[in-house]
C-alpha cells in the first residue's frame, strides 16, 4: 500500500515527497508534517485497512527523514552549509534499510530454530537402558603381550637415533671450466683446420665436457678467433679457426678468465 500524503502544498505519494524535497523541488518549510503523521495513524486504526510491517517500516524511516530534515532548516547551526549537503537523509536510510535487512535475517533464523524443534518433537528417545543380563566388555588391548616385548620397546624408544645425512660418495665432480677449454681449443683449432663439433669433441666426450666445449666455441667466436657454421637445419656445427687470426698474439687467451 502506497501512503498518499495531503496537505496545502503537496498531494500524492509520501515517496514523491520525500523525493522532490530533496531535489529542492519543493521546501520542507511549507510542509506541514504533523498532518501527515495524525492522517497514517487514522490509517492505521481502520480495521479494513492491513498494513505489513515493511510498509509500517518505510512510513517509519521517510517520516524521521523528514523531521531531521525540518529540524536542520528550523534550526541551523552557526557554519551554513551548502544546499547540496543538507539533505543527507538518504545515507541513513541505508542504514536503517540495512538494520531492518539484519533483523529479517534474525527472525528468518529464529523460524529455522523453530522449524527444527517442532521437527525434534515428532521424535521419541531411548528411555530404556541395556537389557538385564547384557555386559559390555572391552577388548583386552594387552592380550598376548609378554613384559619382554614391553621392555624391547622401551628400549628401541629411548635410544638415540643416528642423525641422517646425505651421501655424495656417487656425485662426480668435474673440474673442466669454460676458462681451460678456451685457452686449450685456442692452442688446437689453428692446426685442425675446419671441422665439425662432433668430431671436436669426440665420442667420448661426458655431458658436462659438452656443454663446457660448446660455451668455450662461443666465447672464441664472440672474441673473432673461430668462425661457425651449420650447412642445413640441425645439421652438425662447423668449426674453423680464421686465417687472419693465425699471426694475432695468444697472450690475451692465455689468461683469459671468463
Amino acid at each position: 500500500m502506497t501512503y498518499v500524503v495531503t496537505t496545502p502544498s503537496f498531494s500524492g505519494p509520501i515517496e514523491l515527497l520525500l523525493q522532490l524535497i530533496s531535489q529542492h523541488d519543493l521546501e520542507i518549510l511549507d510542509v506541514p508534517l504533523a498532518p501527515v503523521v495524525d492522517g497514517f495513524v487514522l490509517a492505521l486504526r481502520d480495521v479494513a485497512v492491513e498494513i505489513s510491517t515493511d510498509e509500517l517500516s518505510e512510513f517509519l524511516l521517510i517520516a524521521a527523514i523528514l523531521l531531521e530534515m525540518k529540524s536542520h532548516r528550523l534550526l541551523p547551526t552557526r557554519e551554513v552549509a551548502e544546499p547540496d549537503e543538507e539533505f543527507v537523509g538518504w545515507e541513513e536510510r541505508d542504514v536503517l534499510l540495512a538494520r531492518l535487512w539484519e533483523l529479517r535475517t534474525y527472525a528468518a533464523i529464529a523460524d529455522g530454530f523453530v522449524s527444527l524443534f517442532e521437527r525434534a518433537a515428532r521424535s521419541y528417545p531411548r528411555l530404556r537402558g541395556i537389557d538385564a543380563g547384557f555386559e559390555v566388555r572391552p577388548p583386552d588391548l594387552l592380550a598376548g603381550v609378554t613384559p619382554a616385548q614391553i621392555a624391547t620397546a622401551y628400549l628401541r624408544g629411548i635410544e638415540v637415533k643416528p642423525v641422517p645425512g646425505v651421501r655424495l660418495h656417487h656425485v662426480t665432480v668435474d673440474a673442466v671450466t669454460v676458462a681451460e677449454t678456451v685457452v686449450t681449443l685456442s692452442q688446437r683449432l689453428p692446426s685442425l683446420g675446419r671441422l665439425s663439433f662432433r668430431d671436436l669433441i669426440g665420442s667420448d666426450a661426458t655431458r658436462i665436457e659438452v656443454i663446457v666445449h660448446f660455451l668455450a666455441v662461443l666465447e672464441l667466436c664472440k672474441l673473432g678467433y673461430v668462425d661457425l657454421g651449420q650447412g642445413t637445419n640441425f645439421g652438425d656445427l662447423e668449426v674453423e679457426w680464421i686465417d687472419h687470426a693465425r699471426g694475432v698474439d695468444l697472450g690475451g687467451i692465455d689468461s683469459y678468465e671468463g
